[in-house]
């Protein structure tokens, strides 16, 4: 066991007393966050109209954020470090408010909350309050990058955000509430993949209070020796500051954090993974809030979680009680006459961006660097005809991504983040010039791991999902591939990186940040030979019912959309883009200029696929997506053939958003555009990647609604060939072509023959596939044939 004893006299008198200050102060404007809405320096006896008719906020955590984060402002003066702050109990948003009050950051951000009396009063009545700010650590909170609303991700984050940063400390504290969900138990292992000599540290400092919102923590149960056993096991050499007592409890952590400090020196000098240091800090939850309420313990218990004293307004008893706590901290020593922090509260505090909620990387829009971007041209695939060559899309996105590498390899500004699959999607010609991050042994069968590799690796969706959101908003770019289907893992960090960037937007002192990029591959319609349990493009569903002012959704139909898709979104600032494309060999059917041209429309008439120049149109044939494009297009070139008085349109979608309208989402269609492509009466049979209905919530407001008729995946799926996925869920070519006979005002009639037939090719198909074990040789083999 590594500890520091209570005894240690690493802070001499005065540094003892400025920073006791400095905690004191900030405890005492987080108890006033959570009660008052007025008399906030308590220069008057206290009454009920001064408390708030609502009493909301988390009060348990914030004592020990509070000392922590005195303690690192004493630290970073001492030892003169960049240093960044993830605070993963989120819900301890008074204790940073208060923090950032008291350093000057929160009046910098927000001038309105003047750094006195009057800006005080304001900081207690605006927080938890209509019109104010909440009870996180949101981003409103200057130096904050994580809001810990949902709990799991701080530590991801702060390796995220350490990626890179080679002079920067994180400190992250994680709760010990936190410590019990997957991914913060995953995020352990990050150590593997950071370079002491590259990358930048994160310090751990797991607060053990003790209790959860109604129950005990499993780390603060377990007994000493088996804690100590599982930090080290994942690679930390631990240090205890442990106990309840100020004085004994500040000099502990000082001479803690200085050790740990000197650790991190040498195994930077080093440059070999140590086992990093890390603090287990233990401190009653509660801590110097009230002992016991109306005769039962609270401090050190479950229930100082949230509101120690609850109807303060009603009970006199509980407002004597609340005016003694808060005056058990001394205010009249901590702020002046005019309320402003005493000299002795500020002597700890650092000065300019050594304040932590000063850190740019708190606020990447400010260090972030453009990429160096090559052009998607100099990679097009050549296109003599619609579908005259074909190529794997992923494939030619990675000899792209390898020269946006090359070509950013002095900033070390971009990543691709992966579980485990960037040869399986296709994109491992990005390991011609970089390799996998690894810090763990390496064996002769193994590839492309290096200690200072730019591809990261690990079988967690949370994690890459994590350090890419760390790394982004700390002032990086990136790129997270994945298999469609278990991007679901992270739906949840998704919702929470969504609202973040929502709220980012409107916040004028935030800059852009660089946008977070899906690449979904692997996908629903080539997952015939994994089967079922791989299938599942819902994750489009998923993004499309977030903020239409931060998603958007692309579904390119060949290698050279996708191309130019990717390039689009690797510039773009403040957005989830989701790009959804295949990595096997798909027919090209646009050249790299009027890829470019289609994919800045995000929607058009392919004038080639269709038949219909001379003759008013029929029915249109709408796709998104590419293997319903394939269909739509075969689908087209079959009515050509059989019936060729028919007037088809063919109009691809790549921009998914543009079916919305346009007071619904900043990418969609007036009515007058979408009707010039879909017609205002026409049949429209649209072919759709993921779950149809989808598209019709897209484009329900639309005059011609009613006559749209989508196929697409309706979790019919198995281990099977690829185009009886598409004859199981109903989108395959022969479908489409019954589907324009039944919906076209008299074809029933006159094309009973064709409907015939192509009923019967869904049937050989069936027969053909339990016979032979692939797909007919006329549908493996298919290219398209119809240009005019």
């Amino acid at each position: 066991m590594t500890a520091v004893h209570a005894r240690s006299e690493t802070l001499n008198a005065t540094d003892l007393r400025s920073v006791d200050a400095l905690w004191r102060a900030a405890n005492y404007l987080s108890a006033g966050q959570i009660y008052l809405m007025g008399n906030a320096l308590l220069r008057e006896p206290l009454r009920p109209e001064h408390v708030k008719p609502r009493l909301l906020g988390h009060w348990g955590t914030s004592p020990g954020l509070n000392f922590v984060y005195a303690h690192l402002n004493r630290a970073i003066l001492t030892h003169d470090f960049d240093a960044l702050f993830v605070t993963g109990p989120g819900h301890g948003g008074p204790a940073l408010l208060a923090n950032t009050w008291l350093e000057g950051t929160y009046t910098e951000a927000w001038p309105e909350v003047t750094r006195n009396a009057e800006g005080m009063e304001e900081l207690f009545r605006q927080f938890s309050f209509p019109g104010g700010v909440p009870s996180h650590v949101a981003p409103q909170v200057p130096g904050s990058i994580h809001e810990g609303g949902e709990l799991g991700y701080s530590l991801a984050h702060a390796y995220g955000a350490a990626f890179d940063n080679p002079g920067l400390v994180v400190a992250c504290v994680i709760g010990d509430g936190e410590a019990e969900t997957g991914p913060l138990a995953t995020s352990w292992h990050a150590n593997k993949f950071l370079d002491p000599r590259r990358d930048g540290t994160v310090l751990p400092i797991l607060h053990l209070n003790g209790y959860k919102i109604a129950n005990p923590t499993v780390l603060a149960r377990i007994p000493h020796a088996e804690l100590d056993a599982l930090l080290r096991g994942y690679g930390y050499t631990p240090h205890y500051v442990e106990g309840h007592e100020p004085a004994e409890m500040h000099q502990a952590m000082a001479a803690t954090l200085d050790a740990v400090l000197g650790e991190i020196r040498a195994a930077k000098q080093s440059g070999h993974r140590p086992s990093w240091p890390m603090i287990v800090l233990r401190s009653p939850k509660g801590w110097t809030g009230p002992s016991v309420v109306d005769g039962v313990p609270v401090e050190g218990t479950w229930r100082a979680h949230q509101v120690p004293l609850s109807g303060v307004r009603q009970n006199p008893g509980h407002l004597r009680q609340l005016e003694a706590w808060l005056r058990s901290y001394r205010p009249e020593e901590l702020f002046d006459d005019e309320g402003r922090p005493t000299a002795q509260v500020t002597a700890l505090i650092p000065a300019g961006v050594r304040r932590m909620g000063a850190s740019p990387h708190a606020n990447g829009g400010l260090v972030l660097q453009p990429l160096s971007l090559p052009d998607p041209e100099e990679h097009a695939v050549a296109v003599p005809r619609p579908g005259g060559t074909s190529a794997e899309p992923t494939r030619v996105l990675g000899r792209y991504l390898r020269e946006v590498f090359a070509a950013n390899a002095d900033k070390a500004n971009f990543r691709l983040f992966g579980p485990d699959e960037t040869a399986s999607n296709r994109l491992d010609a990005v390991y011609e010039v970089t390799g996998k991050a690894w810090q763990a042994g390496i064996e002769p069968v193994d590839e492309h791991l290096e200690a200072g590799g730019r591809v990261l690796e690990v079988l967690s969706e949370h994690l890459c999902q994590g350090w890419l959101e760390g790394y982004l908003l700390s002032g990086r770019h990136g790129l997270f591939s994945c298999y469609e289907a278990f991007v679901h893992i992270v739906d949840s960090m998704l919702n929470q990186h969504v609202k973040w960037l929502k709220v980012h937007r409107g916040i004028p002192w935030r800059r852009p940040v660089a946008s977070l990029n899906y690449l979904l591959t692997s996908h629903v319609w080539r997952q015939d030979h994994n089967g079922f349990s791989h299938q599942d493009p819902g994750f489009v569903d998923h993004v499309a019912n977030k903020s239409a002012e931060v998603v958007r959704v692309y579904l390119p139909p060949d290698a050279n959309t996708l191309l130019h898709v990717m390039h689009h979104c690797l510039r773009s600032r403040d957005y989830v883009n989701v790009v959804v494309a295949g990595k096997n060999d798909t027919p090209n059917w646009l050249d790299g200029e009027q890829a470019a041209l289609h994919c800045g429309r995000g929607a058009g008439i392919w004038e080639w696929a269709g038949s219909h120049q001379d003759r008013p149109l029929d029915v249109v044939l709408g796709c998104a997506g590419d293997a319903p494009t394939i269909e739509v297009l075969a689908a087209a070139e079959l009515l050509r053939e059989l019936l060729p008085e028919l007037a088809v349109r063919v109009v691809n979608v790549v921009d998914l958003m543009r079916l919305q309208p346009e007071v619904e989402h900043p990418h969609g269609m007036g009515d007058r555009e979408f009707d010039a492509l879909f017609t205002p009466d026409r049949p429209v049979i649209f072919a759709y990647h993921g779950y149809p209905w989808l598209i019709h919530r897209l484009a329900y407001r639309r005059t011609n609604h009613h006559n749209f008729h989508v196929r697409g995946y309706t979790e019919n799926g198995t281990t099977t060939t690829p185009f009886d996925m598409l004859v199981l869920n109903r989108m395959d070519r022969f479908q489409l072509v019954i589907d324009v006979i039944d919906r076209v005002p008299g074809l029933a009639a006159t094309a009973g023959v064709v409907r015939q037939r192509m009923t019967e090719a869904r049937e050989r198909h069936s027969r053909w596939i339990r016979r032979h074990g692939e797909d007919l040789p006329e549908i493996r083999d298919w290219t398209w044939t119809g240009e005019r």
